[in-house]
């Protein structure tokens, strides 16, 4: 047998005991957002720091201002170091009534599809696929006595509260945490078959636009007809964004975006994402984004202007027969890769001044953002990682971009300089964040067997 086959042997033979440990990590309830937890949060940094000096490891539990961070390294000399970054905080567990058992006495039991699953709070956010990383690096150790690539850890206690601590920790720590490659396993498959590497993240620019007109609001039955009216000024710009073919109207709103590649778009296009099944469920029935693309497109690769909110004059009970003298939006558009959000958010600006009418004033209060982050589709590493995903799922690893943002990503490329793989096990049916979290036990048992498959990807 080969290394690798008698390393995915061990994984089998100490499923059982893997999931004991995991059930241990989970009974503690490090909610990371209520202070009344702190104490538990800094138990289950502990906890991790133990298992992994168990293995090894030079573990340390660091002091934040808020919560703590596991770090951990091996020091086999390997030539290649990856940093894998994971969270050991949950989310709240509110509302407690709605849950089957208790959600920090994680049960194994059947699922509706006979799939046995773990349930419990964080057994899929994140600890669930924390441990898949740390049994793969045990069965190595195990096995073969060594790695095959050098491995720091980088596991905060912070992730569902905002992060706050972690970039100040990663710009005074950036010497010991530089790597190859980051990995992440905080996300999800495409479906129960097929493994998904996530390569990209889009980014975000959000604004606030206040527009006024007269210096008070007005009687509608006296000025009428002649005063103009900010809510009226405010719809039509917003309405004047989009073109009839979904386009954004804005001037250099695409600066800089670019085009997948044609082997990516054909992927995306066989995974049979259809409105009956991304839109139905919520019920809509039609994409309005961009003519000619397809939904994966949509969600993931091209950029988008939002409006989140939109209000003006009387909006209580009953009528008020006013002209209101302001009218406020805020937006947000997700950026995707190559696009400047400041670019972004000035090309904004400027179209909605230049269709001021007269008497309508504008100011803005926001124009923060963050850029989006991705890996080329040519990054050896990503074709590595792929390739040993599909040993083990036995289908094509699917290469997709995030249509959300995970700042850590961010943080990682421009303190670090470090390309991100975001590869994660969890389904859309995990329930993250709400009563009865669960985690598939084949999820947690082939993202270990996952794991091992790319760590000796990763050294070849």
């Amino acid at each position: 047998m080969s290394d690798l086959d008698r390393v995915l042997a061990a994984v089998d033979a100490d499923l059982d005991a893997a999931i004991a440990r995991l059930f241990d990590f989970l009974r503690i309830p490090s909610i990371s957002t209520d202070r009344a937890y702190a104490a538990e949060c800094r138990r289950a940094g502990q906890w991790l720091v133990d298992d992994l000096a168990g293995l090894g490891l030079t573990a340390t539990l660091n002091d934040t201002p808020g919560h703590p961070v596991v770090t951990a390294r091996s020091e086999g000399g390997a030539g290649k170091r990856v940093l894998f970054y994971g969270h050991y905080d949950v989310q709240p567990v509110d509302p407690l009534n709605l849950w089957d058992n208790p959600p920090f006495e994680p049960t194994l039991i059947e699922g509706p599809n006979g799939a046995k699953r773990i349930v419990a709070r964080g057994s899929s956010d994140d600890k669930g696929q924390v441990m898949t990383f740390v049994e793969a690096c045990r069965a190595y150790l195990k096995v073969t006595g060594a790695l095959p690539v050098d491995v720091t850890f980088l596991v905060e206690g912070e992730e569902e509260s905002g992060s706050g601590n972690l970039p100040p920790f990663l710009a005074a720590n950036k010497e010991g945490l530089k790597a190859d490659i980051a990995l992440v396993c905080d996300t999800s498959m495409w479906d129960r078959q097929t493994p998904a590497i996530t390569i990209s993240l889009r980014g975000l620019m959000h604004d606030e636009i206040v527009i006024t007109c007269a210096n008070r609001d007005l009687h509608s039955g006296y000025y009428g007809g002649a005063a103009a009216n900010p809510l009226h000024v405010l719809s039509k710009i917003i309405a004047s964004v989009h073109g009839a073919d979904g386009h954004i109207a804005i001037p250099g709103f695409y600066d800089g975006v670019t085009e997948p590649p044609d082997a990516v778009k054909a992927q995306w296009a066989s995974l049979g994402l259809t409105p009956e099944s991304f839109l139905g469920p919520i019920g809509l029935t039609t994409p309005i984004g961009e003519a000619g693309r397809s939904l994966v497109e949509m969600t993931t690769s091209r950029p988008t202007f939002e409006v989140n909110g939109m209000w003006g004059g009387y909006i209580g009970e009953g009528g008020k027969t006013v002209i209101p003298s302001i009218a406020t939006a805020k937006i947000t558009c997700r950026l995707v890769a190559g696009q400047d959000p400041i670019h972004v958010r000035d090309a904004v600006r400027a179209f909605i001044r230049a269709q001021l009418p007269p008497d309508a004033k504008v100011e803005f209060l926001s124009g923060d953002g963050s850029p989006a982050v991705a890996v080329s589709h040519d990054n050896p590493n990503l074709a590595r990682a792929a390739a040993a995903l599909e040993g083990e799922w036995g289908t094509p690893a699917v290469t997709i971009g995030g249509g959300g943002s995970i700042p850590i990503v961010g943080h990682f490329k421009k303190t670090l300089d470090q390309d991100t793989l975001l590869i994660g096990f969890a389904l859309d049916d995990d329930r993250i964040h709400s009563p009865n979290e669960k985690y598939d036990l084949t999820s947690f048992h082939k993202g270990i067997r996952s794991w091992v498959r790319v760590l000796a990807a990763l050294a070849d």
